[in-house]
């Protein structure tokens, strides 16, 4: 069996723990690359991505994007809000009952009026 290796994703807080190491200084660059298992041109791009979004945020530029986290909470959230307008507004989840799907209101205010009054829906004018 072939073995392949895989590389390590690092987080965006291990991303500035880093650069934020090699701008301290205590250690070489190469070091600091060694001890963490990087290469240097791989610091390097960091370096430069942090001092560009520093430089960024420090000229009034708030905009950011959300980090992985944030975007599943809202997706959470979002699928939470959903459930809980469809069982707010759901007939047959009010009444518990067996039927799965039901014709929406645009559709049944098409029908003619006699058959309004048969399947109880009330004529909107």
């Amino acid at each position: 069996d072939i073995k392949r290796a895989t590389r390590k994703h690092y987080s965006s807080e291990e991303k500035i723990r880093i650069v934020l190491d090699g701008l301290r200084g205590e250690d070489s660059i190469a070091e600091l690359c060694r001890r963490e298992g990087i290469s240097q041109g791989i610091y390097y791009k960091w370096s430069k991505d942090f001092m560009e979004a520093g430089k960024k945020r420090l000229a009034g530029d708030t905009a950011r994007a959300a980090t992985t986290d944030e975007v599943k909470e809202l997706r959470r959230e979002a699928k939470d809000l959903k459930e809980s307008v469809r069982l707010s507004t759901s007939p047959c989840k009010k009444q518990n009952c067996q039927l799965e799907r039901f014709v929406p209101v645009q559709r049944l205010l098409k029908i003619e009026p006699a058959m309004r009054a048969v399947v109880g829906v009330v004529s909107v004018s």
